[in-house]
């Protein structure tokens, strides 16, 4: 039986071993309680290290660096200021990476933090918010430490626990966390528009994070039949489902049922979620598998990015030399949205950061996402389909795109665009 715990006297240095690595779910999966006694308690646990997906929390913060070593996916959240200081270790892996890193042990993970549900009349827990990576740390794992939320959403997935899964428990009676909706702006509303142009009915869809997938959910209300498999699941996704437009009558695969590997928003998807067998988590093995993406008709994946030159190259990870993004599970999308029949791989971002352009001719981050993989890139201006363009094709097809105010230094700047001709 697992060791029960006790809010008020919550020791971890008996679990947790000095040059462990700890990982939890992230974002509104995050065991509160059990990670904020974990930073509490760091000096007296001796060096460790965490692996950190999105943060909602400030859990971690710089100055915890003295105790701790901080690793991350993604600079997304509160891992900003941790990159900001210093003192955040970045993993730039594909999101389809994970399982395999994790499974083999070159990640390696030896406690394991999980946020439940109340366990079932048969005693069984519901991994709740998230399963993605959690599912093969949960085989790797040493000690897998469980908070048993009375309010954590009870959601359908690959796998259940039950007592022998788990060496500790602790009992909790709170709100998870929740994600404030996006603010979409003028632009973000342009940009969904053209998106929605392109979506038929029928069509099963993957959404990012942001005001963007947000808009675009928010313009397909006159569709039918939609689907949805993506590695997060927004209010917008449950508001759809309520409103009868995701059925997921027409998926080839898991019809009927929309699929994701995250609870990514508010009560509004923690609530529809809840014991709703139309809505099923699975781990990062199948929501990102190259083959399963490929074998959905129709497949539009709709990612974000910090900037895109005029080539068709993505930069999600840096911008103005802080680490705010991923490389994530775009690449994966994108190639899958790529080979599906009927489908579409988009990137679509606002043309502009406050002065600055965002079509650019060099980028002034990592090469995220190459040209070779580049799909349509969506702006408020509209669409550059650069599948099956040539280099000089594709530099016209981009600046119809970049902002009006940005078009003749870019212009400029074409020399730079390595292996293309000059336009006449």
């Amino acid at each position: 039986m697992p060791q029960l715990l006790q809010a008020h006297a919550l020791d971890l240095s008996e679990l947790i071993h000095p040059g462990d690595t700890v990982l939890w779910g992230q974002a509104n999966a995050e065991p509160l309680p059990l990670t904020e006694a974990l930073m509490a308690q760091r000096a007296r646990i001796g060096r460790f290290r965490v692996l950190l997906g999105i943060a909602n929390s400030t859990t971690c913060r710089p100055e915890h660096a003295e105790h701790v070593d901080l690793l991350a996916y993604c600079g997304a959240g509160a891992n900003r200021e941790l990159g900001n200081a210093g003192v955040l270790d970045i993993l730039p892996c594909h999101y389809s990476q994970l399982p395999a890193l994790i499974e083999s042990g070159a990640l390696r993970i030896d406690v394991l933090l999980l946020q439940l549900a109340p366990a079932d009349a048969n005693g069984r827990y519901s991994l709740g918010i998230a399963h993605e990576y959690l599912l093969p740390a949960l085989e790797r794992a040493r000690v897998v430490i469980a908070e048993v939320n009375r309010q954590a959403p009870r959601t359908f997935g690959e796998r259940t626990l039950g007592a022998e899964d788990l060496d500790a428990i602790l009992h909790t009676d709170r709100p998870p966390l929740e994600n404030p909706p996006a603010r979409i702006r003028e632009a973000d509303s342009r940009i969904a528009a053209h998106i929605a142009g392109l979506i038929d009915d029928g069509a099963t869809l993957q959404m990012g994070i942001g005001a963007i997938p947000d808009a675009v959910l928010g313009a397909l209300r006159d569709r039918r039949d939609l689907g949805v498999h993506s590695g997060s699941l927004g209010d917008g996704v449950a508001q759809l489902m309520q409103a009868g437009v995701i059925t997921n009558a027409r998926k080839n695969l898991d019809r009927g049922v929309t699929i994701g590997g995250l609870l990514l928003g508010s009560r509004v998807i923690h609530d529809y979620a809840h014991d709703n067998p139309k809505i099923q988590l699975r781990s990062t093995a199948y929501t990102h598998d190259a083959d399963v993406l490929a074998n959905l008709n129709q497949f539009v994946a709709i990612n974000s990015a910090v900037e895109v030159d005029l080539s068709g190259q993505v930069n999600s990870e840096v911008a103005a030399g802080s680490y705010v993004g991923a490389v994530g599970g775009a690449l994966d999308f994108l190639r899958g949205a790529a080979r599906s029949r009927g489908g579409l791989p988009i990137i679509a971002l606002p043309s502009t950061a406050g002065a600055s352009s965002r079509i650019v001719a060099r980028l002034n981050g990592p090469v995220t996402l190459p040209r070779s993989d580049a799909g349509l890139i969506v702006t408020e201006y509209g669409v550059a389909d650069l599948r099956g363009k040539s280099l000089r094709q594709r530099l016209e097809c981009m600046l119809q795109i970049a902002h009006p105010q940005h078009r003749a230094a870019l212009e400029e700047q074409l020399c730079t665009v390595a292996g293309c001709p000059p336009l006449e």
